[in-house]
């Protein structure tokens, strides 16, 4: 089983590979939540890329999406399923597009880690408040 960081990144990791493109802008966000959110307290940042490397790995089998989705749930404690969708939806927006897959893969998310759909929606306008441009 997996520790509830490595379901936090597993959770960014998937957002940031379904659209088949891991963007730098994805990279780098999944690199500053994992830096400097309270929840990675104690967690050894340099076994990122490892962990998005195993992540990556497990994508590659049958039925294998259904599986992570699986095993993030069942590392995840309840109280950090918002915090997982959120991290999320971060990743999602850093590159400043929205491809359906990563729209599709949210809303698969969302369902398995059973957040509401009112605390989904404040989520989401926070993330579209904080990546806003001009």
């Amino acid at each position: 089983m997996i520790s509830h960081e490595e379901a936090l990144i597993y959770t960014m990791v998937l957002v940031s590979a379904a659209d088949s493109e891991m963007s730098d802008a994805e990279l780098h966000t999944i690199g500053e939540l994992v830096n400097s959110m309270p929840v990675f307290k104690g967690f050894d940042a340099e076994r990122l890329t490892t962990v998005a490397r195993e992540c990556a790995e497990r994508l590659q089998a049958d039925n294998a999406l259904t599986a992570v989705l699986d095993e993030i749930r069942a590392a995840l404690p309840r109280k950090l399923h918002e915090t997982a969708y959120a991290f999320a939806c971060d990743v999602a927006a850093a590159d400043d597009s929205l491809s359906q897959e990563e729209i599709r893969l949210l809303e698969m998310i969302r369902h398995r880690l059973d957040v509401d759909r009112l605390s989904a929606a404040a989520i989401e306008r926070s993330t579209r408040a904080r990546h806003i441009t001009l």
